[in-house]
């Protein structure tokens, strides 16, 4: 619970090997009295003289994937993360039809490299791969991450917010794993001047390739609150997944037993 607003965090864990994360916001939301007739260009008026402003909801979640194994107790799982993009070419000898697309693979291998948005545009993913485990194809073994419904802060960075919650400016982040890194925002978010958790800690920008390294994914919702909003708020829902990419040989929910035997 925050303010007015409920939290409900739920993980789903699918027989294809895929993992869901799914954030769902409920609760009263926040509301101002005004004067009948009074006009305001960032509220909704659910009722007369009841005004409910518009906000986003920003999350973050730290993700110590550890992919396949393999490493020690020193050095950590070693792995990589790579950002993968589709594009197409324009039409000739490498797209005929018109209908053919590549990808391209970018290794992100310092923390200044990593500070990542989302593209919808090139339909963008990471991908989070074991460069010392390899599957039956001799590539190396992986997850993917795929943003969900997300938002970008409008926040103005030289806000207040904007300053104490700089993380928020980027999709993704991929920190070299330190126990003590915990919180984007830095531990103590309301008590310190601004700057403070993964733009710090990404300014020593460390390397992050083939060795222990932390994802943070950034997501969140942009809320216009609706009459249907109050007095409460139906269920908005936010989150991403993670998909196994080269782990298997083949699809894991291929050979799930049935229920019964008739």
């Amino acid at each position: 619970t925050i303010n007015n607003y409920e939290y409900g965090y739920f993980w789903y864990f699918y027989q294809d090997g895929s993992i869901e994360f799914e954030a769902k916001l409920t609760g009263i939301v926040l509301t101002l009295a005004d004067n009948l007739g009074a006009v305001h260009g960032s509220a909704t008026e659910l009722e007369p003289g009841l005004w409910a402003p518009y906000h986003q909801h920003i999350l973050c979640a730290r993700l110590d994937l550890d992919i396949d194994g393999g490493g020690d107790e020193i050095a950590g799982v070693r792995n990589s993360v790579v950002e993968v993009d589709s594009f197409a070419h324009e039409m000739g000898p490498k797209n005929v039809y018109g209908g053919a697309y590549e990808t391209s693979e970018k290794v992100l291998k310092r923390e200044s490299e990593a500070r990542r948005v989302v593209d919808p545009f090139k339909s963008r993913f990471w991908k989070v791969i074991n460069p010392g485990r390899k599957n039956h194809m001799g590539k190396p073994v992986g997850y993917k991450l795929v943003s969900g419904h997300t938002t970008y802060p409008l926040a103005k960075p030289e806000s207040t917010i904007g300053k104490r919650a700089g993380f928020m400016y980027h999709h993704l982040w991929v920190t070299a794993n330190r126990a003590d890194e915990r919180y984007p925002a830095g531990d103590y978010p309301y008590q310190h001047a601004g700057g403070a958790g993964l733009p710090e800690w990404t300014r020593a920008d460390r390397e992050i390739e083939n060795t222990d390294v932390v994802l943070w994914h950034v997501f969140g919702t942009n809320h216009i609150p609706r009459a249907e909003d109050w007095p409460v708020m139906p269920v908005e829902r936010t989150g991403f997944h993670l998909k196994p990419s080269g782990f298997f040989a083949r699809s894991p929910g291929i050979d799930v037993a049935p229920k019964s035997c008739h």
